[in-house]
């Protein structure tokens, strides 16, 4: 392919693709609130879960009507849509008074997610050379990591900022609203998002579907040259032709037969991407690490941490899936995610506890405990029991998780390497391939629907995910939570192994052919 026709695709990918970014940001930006939000509108765990998952569940409602939108509108009129949904929702969640206005806020920001998070690997798929979509549609990944990492970054800014000195930093309020100032950083790219995406055109495919073929006809020309344009144009009619005579695209299609293979595969993929809990290490990072023993700019900056190396394993992934495949990806990601999770829960499960002077002090309880001093607990129920005898009830309901925090030993390297190669593992396949496999499966005429569907299953196990799992570290302990992950993870690579076809190198309507029955 001609060089100046692929640098036009790249570009016009990176832009839509930073639907990506701002998804990531969103999401990911909560994990420096949370320690600050559930002081302040003093938060239950549940309450404290769903300030992080009401996103995610606005989301999924998104999902679901999003790729029918699109089909009616156009892939780039509703991420113009959901551009200015990120913007609202970044500026009210940093002006909001309660609790109920920030998750009000969040759930706003959950419609752009939703909408962003599909129809930008959808738009990409439908512009992209059959030899570049595996990497072009994975921009979209590969921006959702940097979204992450710029939001852990940010958040440590900010905490550090608060620290100065510096009049700017006092009369602009950041240290006694630095969750705030998080939060609000966010309308920075939304807007850029916003006016980007005039310079992007539309989907040359959607323009065909819609009766448009000299409107599609200078889009295909202009990101591929004239002579490649006249066979894609041709090969795209034909498909439209061959669905001419079949039911329009409805969600009732999915659960033909025909469609039993793409749809199964769809599913489990979406399913398992979520089960495996990397939302919860994107989304709670800071916490888990001070359940490690950290404090709180240590466990910030281990955070940082998480970022970077999903961001590099993420180019990683990129550079490789049109050359490995796409299964051979899965596999080994998966794996990865398998052990590593093993790793955690045994880290987790070797943990013991012992209370120290240091740690009273630090602690400032007004409970005395000093009768613990020396004893070592190889489990944290022990532990908790007996702390029970010495602390009060209203002061172990508020501090509880702090004195777990300061009081546990356990192999911080071992602990820090596990979650380092559970992220590296899920950002070298399941990650972006998800999307790959989302934006090749399903038949042009339905690819909309298709992926609203299984997108909305993505997003309903990510919330329930992420809503649960300040619950699940308070009643089931660490140990549990990160292995009952790696078991989902095992199921999920058997069936990779066993049921997943390899797409790569096949244009859209090849694999539609091969797939569809």
């Amino acid at each position: 392919m001609n060089q100046s026709y692929s640098r036009i695709i790249f570009i016009i990918a990176l832009i839509v693709a930073l639907g990506g970014l701002l998804m990531g940001f969103d999401a990911s930006v909560i994990s420096g609130v949370v320690k600050f939000i559930e002081a302040e509108f003093e938060l239950t765990k549940l309450q404290l879960g769903w300030s992080v998952a009401s996103l995610t569940l606005t989301s999924t409602a998104a999902m679901m009507i999003a790729g029918p939108l699109s089909d009616r509108f156009g892939r780039r009129s509703v991420l113009r849509v959901a551009a200015i949904l990120y913007a609202i929702s970044a500026i009210a969640s940093a002006l909001a008074p309660s609790f109920i206005a920030l998750v009000i806020a969040r759930m706003i920001g959950g419609f752009g997610v939703g909408a962003s998070l599909i129809l930008a690997p959808m738009y990409i798929a439908e512009i992209s050379p059959k030899e570049l979509r595996g990497r072009l549609v994975s921009f979209n990944q590969l921006n959702i990591v940097i979204g992450i990492s710029l939001a852990f970054f940010s958040n440590y800014w900010i905490l550090q900022l608060g620290k100065s000195s510096a009049d700017w930093v006092a009369s602009l309020g950041i240290a006694e609203h630095n969750w705030r100032w998080m939060l609000g950083l966010e309308t920075i790219p939304a807007v850029l998002y916003f006016f980007g995406l005039f310079f992007v055109p539309r989907s040359p495919r959607w323009l065909m579907m819609h009766g448009q073929p000299q409107e599609a006809k200078k889009v295909m020309i202009r990101i591929t040259g004239e002579e490649r344009a006249e066979s894609e144009l041709n090969r795209i009619q034909e498909n439209i032709e061959q669905d001419k005579d079949r039911d329009s695209g409805s969600i009732a299609e999915l659960f033909k037969p025909a469609m039993k293979l793409v749809i199964s595969i769809g599913i489990v993929v979406a399913v398992l991407q979520q089960i495996t809990g990397i939302n919860s290490v994107f989304f709670y990072a800071p916490m888990i690490f001070e359940q490690s023993g950290l404090g709180t700019d240590a466990s910030f900056m281990q955070a940082i941490l998480v970022g970077l190396v999903n961001l590099v394993f993420t180019i990683l992934a990129i550079l490789f899936i049109d050359r490995l495949g796409r299964k051979p990806l899965l596999t080994f990601g998966v794996a990865g995610i398998v052990i590593s999770m093993s790793v955690l829960a045994y880290g987790f499960n070797a943990a013991t506890y012992e209370i120290k002077q240091d740690d009273i002090e630090a602690l400032k309880l007004e409970s005395d405990i000093s009768a613990m001093l020396g004893t070592n607990y190889a489990k944290s129920a022990d532990f908790e029991t007996a702390l029970l005898e010495y602390v009060q009830a209203e002061e172990w309901e508020n501090k509880r998780q702090d004195i777990l925090n300061a009081s546990i030993e356990l192999n911080t390297i071992l602990i820090l390497g596990a979650i380092l190669a559970f992220v590296a593992s899920f950002a070298i396949s399941i990650g972006p391939v998800m999307w790959v496999l989302f934006s090749e499966l399903f038949p042009n005429r339905i690819r909309g629907i298709a992926i609203s569907f299984v997108g909305l299953i993505n997003s309903a196990v990510s919330f329930i995910v992420q809503w649960v799992f300040p619950w699940e570290l308070e009643v089931l302990g660490s140990s549990t939570t990160f292995l009952i992950y790696g078991l989902f993870a095992l199921a999920g690579l058997i069936f990779i192994i066993r049921v997943v076809p390899e797409t790569k190198g096949k244009s859209l309507e090849e694999l539609e052919r091969t797939l569809v029955k």
